[in-house]
């Protein structure tokens, strides 16, 4: 897989969760290339100061509040957009969730998590991301070439989790990893209806990273996290669209 030569200036990019780790690096990049990247955060001071961060290093930043799961943040996210800019270039769905009560480790929790914990997960990593991208498509079609980056996660491979021999076949989080299954069949529905655009549709895997959610034992830094969102940000014409990437590997679903 290979990136876009061209650098992104006139291109506007949206990372939801921009304001720290994984978001906030693959805002940070695309900013370097040239995008003008719009910081999608819940907490409305820590999206600021993220913004005014990254522009102390000459990046084109801009925040706002956004909750994934507050559909008043979903509109107001469409607001901004098409009135600041009439167009999204690049939609980053990095915002998700795992509940803590998921924890690493190689127990079988299928028969016990909990309903609630089911659909709290599902609707920050699946409905609701999925109503975000809904909304947001018609200012991605006003793009020359937009690109959809959805955020999964190696722990949504059931070819995988199938495999005994597989380094993931341990962990078994239903909530989380159901919900990244969910997600990269929709990222495969989505690049279909597309197929004839110049939209490309994408899963990335970022890897283990040290971030609130990956835990302080992960084998990859936040400055390498965000390689395999901006790749597929930067995706040439004839560059891959339904595919579920790791780097410069694809993975299977």
């Amino acid at each position: 897989m290979t990136t876009n030569s061209n650098n992104l200036d006139g291109k506007v990019a949206f990372i939801t969760g921009g304001n720290r780790g994984i978001g906030l690096e693959t805002a940070r990049e695309l900013g370097k290339l040239g995008a003008k990247v719009v910081i999608g955060a819940r907490d409305l001071q820590k999206g600021q100061a993220a913004a005014a961060a990254l522009r102390s290093e000459g990046i084109q930043a801009e925040s706002l509040k956004f909750d994934i799961n507050v559909a008043e943040d979903r509109q107001a996210a469409f607001d901004f957009l098409d009135q600041r800019h009439g167009k999204l270039d690049i939609l980053i769905n990095n915002a998700g969730v795992q509940k803590e009560i998921e924890h690493l480790s190689p127990m079988n929790e299928s028969s016990t998590v909990s309903p609630t914990i089911l659909r709290e997960t599902f609707d920050a990593n699946f409905f609701n991301l999925i109503e975000l991208t809904q909304l947001l498509l018609p200012l991605i079609r006003k793009a020359p070439a937009g690109r959809i980056v959805n955020l999964s996660s190696v722990l949504g491979s059931l070819t995988l989790h199938a495999n005994p021999a597989s380094p993931i076949y341990g962990v078994k989080l239903l909530a989380y990893n159901s919900s990244k299954t969910a997600l990269n069949s929709f990222t495969i529905h989505l690049a279909h209806e597309l197929i004839d655009t110049p939209i490309k549709v994408n899963s990335a895997h970022p890897g283990w990273v040290k971030t609130e959610i990956g835990g302080k034992y992960a084998d990859m830094d936040v400055k390498e996290s965000s390689r395999t969102s901006v790749k597929l940000a930067t995706l040439p014409a004839d560059g891959p669209t339904g595919k579920f990437y790791h780097a410069d590997d694809e993975l299977p679903w």
